[in-house]
């Protein structure tokens, strides 16, 4: 089922980045819309593929030990392995170099909320093997596929105010808007900063 209230983004697609024995990275502050963008991208993607979460305390044991064996069996029989929030799994740059250096024509995407975090674990090992995205709240260009210029300029008051992430842009209310803003600042934003 596709969400009607999606907002097209500016990388929503995701191919011309994604190449053989590449890792991909997109880097983005919690809420942007990565883990949606790769569920659209996927729905339409032609790879046989392999979605993750670094939450998965399985994938992160077995991405954790670095043992070549053990990472090639995770990886056998997919073209495209897809790891959303990977900075949760430690070690996670030697994993994807092993991806990369041991399964051929592999392609691999991942995401991750601290790019801080995931930039000091993937950019060393990583080096010449991967290509960087990075995903902000929504663009003007990107809303403009959703609302025409009137619409825009009428609610460019509530865009410098509430910000641009995609649930404060679909939300109904002001207070909603309020809300979710209130909460993304106390829950994620802060820690971001810090």
């Amino acid at each position: 089922m596709t969400d009607t209230r999606y907002i097209p983004r500016y990388y929503k697609n995701l191919e011309p980045y994604c190449e053989p024995n590449k890792v991909l990275i997109i880097y983005g502050a919690r809420q942007v819309g990565k883990t949606t963008l790769l569920k659209h991208y996927l729905a339409e993607c032609p790879y046989r593929y392999k979605l993750e979460s670094g939450d998965n305390l399985l994938l992160q044991t077995t991405l954790d030990t670095a043992d070549f064996k053990t990472i090639k069996e995770f990886t056998t029989g997919y073209e495209l392995i897809v790891i959303d929030e990977a900075q949760r799994i430690p070690n996670i740059g030697l994993a994807l170099k092993i991806m990369v250096d041991q399964e051929p024509n592999i392609r691999i995407i991942v995401t991750g909320s601290s790019s801080f975090e995931l930039a000091g674990q993937i950019g060393e090992p990583l080096t010449g093997r991967k290509k960087t995205l990075t995903l902000f709240p929504l663009a003007q260009l990107e809303i403009s596929q959703t609302k025409n210029h009137f619409e825009l300029k009428e609610n460019l008051e509530e865009y410098l105010i509430y910000g641009s992430y995609p649930e404060v842009i679909k939300a109904t209310t002001t207070q909603a808007k309020r809300d979710y803003i209130t909460e993304i600042t106390h829950s994620y934003l802060l820690k971001d900063i810090l």
